[in-house]
């Protein structure tokens, strides 16, 4: 065999851009590849774990998170709050929360873990509107016997400070809790339940 008419610098070329385009289409398959190791933000709205700092927030007030697109509430409750639970419990639908939405480890009453700490989905249980935090006590519009809680705006709808209904609301039946656990002392999971974690 002979080599007459070869040009060596030309198949060196043709060899290092063969090798070139090899590589980045490699590297082109590997981006997507490696890329589906981790979840959407489609999965993750799907139902991934929600991990909140709850640290910061103060006593009396609320924090606001999403999982699976929805908001959650998590409200610091002081001991006045809590106290409060009692003073409306014969105004409330569902004291014990038979009918609700909740894991079976929170306590029907406070509908918690921790009592300090409530943990729900910010959805009225009529048609889906948000309701509106209104922590204050006998506010002029909702009325002297009012300990606080929870207002849609929607179609009038009252809950409170356990996201439990009042009676004879359009909403059938108290605010939804979604499972969730504790990391640590200031680390929230929602979307885990305290069994699992």
């Amino acid at each position: 065999m002979s080599n007459d008419g070869v040009n060596a610098g030309r198949r060196r070329f043709l060899v290092a851009a063969t090798s070139v385009v090899g590589a980045a289409g490699a590297v082109g398959a590997a981006v997507p590849f490696v890329g589906s190791w981790f979840p959407s933000a489609k999965a993750k709205a799907a139902g991934a774990p929600v991990r909140v700092n709850i640290g910061k927030i103060q006593p009396g007030q609320q924090l606001v998170a999403e999982w699976r697109g929805q908001p959650v509430f998590i409200v610091r409750r002081t001991d006045e709050i809590l106290g409060g639970l009692e003073k409306v419990e014969a105004e409330v639908a569902d004291p014990q929360s038979e009918e609700s939405v909740q894991p079976e480890y929170v306590d029907p009453k406070t509908r918690s873990i921790k009592p300090e700490l409530l943990v729900l989905v910010g959805l009225c249980t009529h048609l889906g509107c948000s309701p509106s935090f209104r922590p204050e006590v006998a506010p002029a519009d909702l009325g002297a016997n009012w300990q606080g809680g929870y207002f849609c705006p929607c179609h009038g709808s009252k809950y409170d400070m356990a996201g439990r209904v009042y009676k004879s609301q359009p909403a059938p039946l108290n605010l939804p809790v979604p499972p969730h656990s504790y990391e640590t002392d200031d680390v929230l999971i929602i979307g885990v339940d305290q069994e699992n974690a």
